[in-house]
């Protein structure tokens, strides 16, 4: 009977196997932590963030609303791929572990662009939440070199609808 379930198991374990090999990344992040993915249709203002080679945003501080729609236009004017990562500090420390270990590793969540030398990629971001949010490039030797910035989420007195102090009257 173990014979027989090692065979079943056998194939799961190498479609995971596969899967991994081809180097692509999604899910695995705490998006109600830091926000949503963005509609197009509710940006409320555009932000460019320019990614050089010298391991550095070019605009790595930004504040805005909560509540707030960022469409992020991210240019990477350097000679290698750079990359943007919305995420906390402790999720983008993590995944760039794992970064380090899968080098040939692609992206495919909202929260995040990787974009070839010369190009230029976007991300559209709902900050829902105040507080802080990070983000980095998560390319080996990129982050510890310094590759971060910072939103900075300022809350809003105005109460959420459907909220219990929404429909309360002074």
């Amino acid at each position: 009977m173990k014979t027989r379930n090692l065979l079943i198991a056998i194939p799961g374990i190498f479609l995971a196997m596969t899967a991994m090999a081809a180097g692509m990344h999604a899910g695995g992040h705490d998006d109600e932590a830091i926000g949503k993915p963005g509609v197009a249709s509710k940006v409320t203002r555009t932000v460019n963030v320019d990614m050089k080679d010298d391991m550095r945003f070019h605009s790595s501080n930004f504040d805005v609303k909560q509540g707030e729609t960022i469409r992020f236009i991210v240019k990477n004017s350097g000679k290698v791929k750079h990359e943007m990562v919305l995420g906390t500090e402790k999720e983008l420390k993590e995944h760039y572990e794992v970064m380090k270990k899968n080098l040939e590793m692609e992206h495919a969540d909202d929260n995040m662009v990787t974009v070839a030398p010369g190009k230029s990629g976007e991300i559209i971001w709902q900050f829902t939440k105040a507080g802080k949010v990070d983000f980095a490039c998560l390319q080996p030797g990129h982050y510890d070199a310094g590759m971060k910035g910072l939103v900075t989420v300022a809350g809003t007195k105005v109460p959420v609808e459907g909220s219990a102090h929404a429909d309360h009257k002074h």
